[in-house]
């Protein structure tokens, strides 16, 4: 198939001229002769509608806006340049059908201008309509020619060169040609001049970089704006942008987001980086950058500058979209958090701490490994050390926005970051702080009425003895500092009495960590959100209605669960029944304001989990046992009963110290699972868990006392002691012991399963228990009492008892039909319909006994490779249907 060679085509004239033409896949171009390099006329491929013959070896080639006449040297040789062309031109609509405007963005294959306008070009009369794309530069007799994709030539960049001449001149010099081209001003001619510079240096860039990149979907469209095949990324922020948009990301400057190119900045796209933005991603950096961007305010390829950087501005250097940490606002629990996240792969939850206000640089704590670079290399997270050396120098948001402000009581305060000395007043009503003592005219101050939260915050938080905060309407917080303790107590009374309304002032004799007013909603007032004040004790969430009625404080360790609805800024929580005849309460808190709202649910979550090492610092069921302890004995009872050797044999020391890690920061969320834990790594666990036990489970005060009476030879005096050191434990630690000794007797009922009897049971429990050597035979002789006689001892009434038997034989029976072949109850095959009830959205699922709602949900979702959004919110409905001839 011919694709060049000699044609007549007719001037206006038309008297025909000799041209040589070409024919490639995107255009037909024709040229003054086979030798030069730059045609006079091209027509794009795409606008070609159809290809006729006109006798006389003549042909005509008809675009969407003009026709083309050409004669050949005979009828064979036009036969096949029509075939050609009709040829091309079907295979190019094939690809692309329907296109209807000529331009050259589309039509031509070409990428969108990044300059177009009218420059005079030497050897031509008028001034020609210029275009930089890309790799190369368009030359159009008008703008409506470059319309409708009709052109001159063009000029591969590959092998130009741009150089000034004067004021308004510049030449476009290649091996074949100089064009000299000059402009209206001085401005114009060095935009032109960089625009083409920039095509020059993408035609000798590398698309390698970019094709790896682009290989994940997300990445082919810009973070931003949404244009296809950004060719331009921030390194830091780790987004794929446009180079319209990467425009704008420069006016943030480097501390915010560093550009470079996927083609052109070669020696920074190492192996390391082209894997972070594979495995990051646009959709994983938007999720965190772009979480609550309103339509409204959104921005799309053609949007203009004004609007992208007003955009980029609010996204990147506000954060004004971001998904925020639930950490936000507490420093030191984001940089404890960051040193974890590090060694793991979880690049999302690194991503949230460093842009939440994370230090790239904090303090480990670690002398081997001073900052959070070093852990992820000592584990092996090349991508997390990547990650962390981009962001090493930008500059990200803390905690505190605002500066300060104070007053009443006469004494200096320190304000914020470097704290300034201001003197405060609080009077009237106002909040006031000064240059110093002498000045009449404050630098600011804060009216009482818009405080809507006071914290207290632990010594040396900021690095001075006592600070506190100050939380406004307007989402400003005020950073206070003092040297003196007493000092600091003061103001934090006199501010909180000056804004909490009197029907809470009995919230002000607490020692509150946090005390401030909310929405919230429960019990049977579901309907509506009524204002409160709540105040924060140590684990204790107290609260006063606006009605000034006190609600019955919340142990939030006892919570049985605590979830945070982000969209809505509501945090709920369910808390067991106060009382055994009463149902369990749910409370539902929602917050108008981000920045103090986010301080609260970090607050109320670290005060509802496990802050120490004793067992009243521990999570807690309603019946006071450690919520450890009871996920550990739920586990044993379901599948190690009949386990031979049941607590005698140790489980793997790393799962062991794993498990006890998780369980011990929120066994809440944790979840034992058949298949996943084996049976003697969580019965390991208990038992170190008791072993590493602060003040121990018999304390240090009674211990002795407990190993003492051991030695009473009569049964009944020997009984009554115990239930005497019993009554005389702390409630936690009587609650604690009863349950564990319910669960030995237990284990020791399948003793000739599991070959642990209540002697060989006590000869492990006493010394873990005692947190001895294990040469004292005492300790496990109370074990063994405590297990013989654990109706006598702990009260144990018939009701109790003839439940834990029918536990007993429940569990027999479900080992003997495992054992004999028989299915579990519980364990069936479902069939589960995802959405609607059609062949192709069904799933046949088997169900354990164990298995929750939610699990299942989980297991449909990932079988279906159905990711699940922040905002998506899925059911799970049991169907019973009656099958009917």
């Amino acid at each position: 198939i011919p694709s060049n060679g000699s044609l007549w085509s007719p001037p206006r004239s038309y008297i025909y001229q000799k041209r040589w033409v070409k024919l490639d896949a995107d255009y037909l171009r024709y040229f003054d002769s086979e030798k030069d390099a730059y045609s006079k006329r091209l027509i794009p491929v795409s606008s070609i509608s159809r290809v006729t013959s006109i006798g006389d070896q003549k042909f005509e080639v008809i675009t969407n806006n003009r026709n083309f006449v050409f004669r050949a040297e005979s009828d064979a040789d036009r036969n096949e340049w029509i075939r050609t062309l009709q040829q091309i031109a079907e295979e190019r609509k094939s690809k692309a059908p329907e296109r209807t405007s000529m331009s050259l963005a589309t039509d031509s294959g070409t990428e969108p201008a990044d300059k177009s306008g009218f420059l005079e070009l030497r050897g031509f009369k008028h001034k020609l309509f210029v275009v930089v794309a890309g790799d190369k530069v368009f030359l159009y007799k008008n703008a409506e020619d470059c319309r409708l994709g009709i052109g001159i030539t063009y000029i591969e960049m590959n092998v130009g060169n741009v150089k000034e001449v004067d004021r308004r001149a510049f030449d476009l010099t290649t091996p074949y040609r100089i064009f000299s081209f000059s402009a209206d001003s001085e401005q114009e001619k060095e935009e032109w001049v960089e625009a083409m510079q920039q095509s020059i240096s993408e035609a000798l860039s590398n698309s390698e970089v970019a094709e790896r990149i682009w290989a994940v979907e997300s990445n082919r469209s810009c973070a931003d704006c949404g244009s296809p095949k950004p060719d331009w990324a921030s390194i830091n922020l780790c987004v794929v942008i446009c180079k319209r948009c990467a425009g704008e990301h420069r006016g943030l400057g480097p501390g915010i987001t560093k550009v470079r190119s996927l083609k052109m900045d070669r020696k920074v796209w190492t192996e390391e980086l082209i894997k972070l933005f594979q495995q990051f991603g646009n959709a994983m950096a938007n999720e965190f950058w772009a979480a609550n961007v309103p339509p409204s305010e959104a921005i799309s390829p053609t949007s203009s500058s004004q609007e992208r950087r007003r955009f980029l501005i609010a996204k990147y250097r506000e954060g004004k979209y971001r998904h925020y940490h639930p950490l936000f606002g507490n420093q030191e629990e984001l940089d404890r958090a960051l040193c974890v996240a590090v060694t793991t792969s979880d690049l999302k939850e690194t991503q949230a701490l460093l842009f939440c206000g994370a230090s790239v640089t904090c303090d480990t704590g670690d002398s081997q490994c001073p900052t959070p670079l070093a852990l992820a290399e000592r584990s092996g997270q090349r991508l997390q050390m990547e990650f962390l050396l981009h962001n090493k120098t930008s500059g990200w948001f803390g905690g505190g926005v605002g500066w300060a402000e104070l007053g009443g009581l006469p004494s200096a305060l320190l304000c914020r970051a470097e704290f300034s000395r201001r003197w405060c007043t609080l009077q009237d009503g106002v909040l006031s702080y000064y240059e110093n003592d002498r000045n009449a005219v404050p630098n600011g101050e804060i009216r009482v009425g818009e405080i809507v939260c006071l914290v207290n915050n632990p010594p040396q938080a900021h690095g001075i003895e006592s600070t506190f905060e100050v939380y406004t309407e307007a989402e400003r917080l005020y950073l206070f500092g003092l040297e003196s303790p007493d000092s600091a107590r003061e103001w934090l009374k006199s501010i909180a009495k000056s804004f909490v309304h009197p029907c809470a002032e009995e919230l002000l004799a607490l020692d509150f960590e946090r005390l401030g007013r909310l929405h919230y909603k429960g019990g049977l007032t579901l309907e509506r959100a009524q204002e409160g004040w709540f105040a924060l004790a140590s684990s204790t969430l107290h609260i006063c209605s606006e009605d000034g009625q006190r609600q019955e404080p919340l142990q939030l360790r006892k919570l049985q669960e605590l979830w945070v609805v982000g969209t809505q800024w509501g945090l709920g929580g369910a808390w067991p029944p106060a009382e055994a005849s009463h149902a369990g309460r749910t409370l539902y808190i929602q917050g108008e304001r981000k920045l103090d709202f986010l301080g609260w649910v970090h607050a109320i979550q670290k005060a509802a989990g496990s802050s120490g090492d004793t067992l009243s610092e521990q999570q807690l069921t309603e019946s006071d046992v450690p919520l450890l302890v009871d996920r550990c004995i739920d586990y044993i009872t379901q599948c190690g009963l009949t386990s031979e050797g049941i607590y005698r044999k140790s489980g793997q020391n790393s799962k062991t110290t794993s498990l006890l890690e998780v369980l011990q920061r929120d066994a809440r969320r944790v979840r034992l699972k058949e298949g996943e834990h084996h049976v003697d790594d969580v019965a390991n666990t208990l038992k170190r868990f008791f072993r590493d036990l602060g003040d121990g489970l018999f304390t240090r005060q009674w211990a002795p006392d407990w190993l003492w009476a051991t030695a009473l030879e009569d049964e009944e005096a020997k009984v009554s002691e115990y239930r005497q050191l019993l009554g005389a434990l702390p409630p936690v630690n009587r609650a604690t012991l009863k349950a564990l000794i319910n669960h030995l007797f237990r284990v020791q009922c399948f003793s000739g399963e599991n070959q642990m009897n209540t002697h060989n049971l006590a000869i492990v429990f006493g010394p873990t228990l005692f947190q001895t050597d294990g040469k004292d035979y005492k300790a496990g002789r109370v074990v063994e009492d405590l297990i013989n006689h654990y109706v006598e001892i702990f009260n144990v009434n018939d009701q109790e008892m003839k439940k834990q038997q029918d536990e007993i034989m429940a569990i027999m029976k479900m080992r003997e039909a495992s054992s004999s072949g028989t299915q579990q109850a519980g364990d069936f095959i479902c069939t589960v319909y995802l959405e609607e009830k059609k062949t192709e959205t069904e799933q046949h699922v088997k169900i354990p006994a164990t298995m929750t709602a939610e699990e299942l949900t989980f297991e449909i979702l990932d079988r279906r490779k159905i990711v699940m959004k922040e905002k998506d919110y899925w059911s799970c409905f049991e169907v019973n249907e009656r099958e009917e001839a």
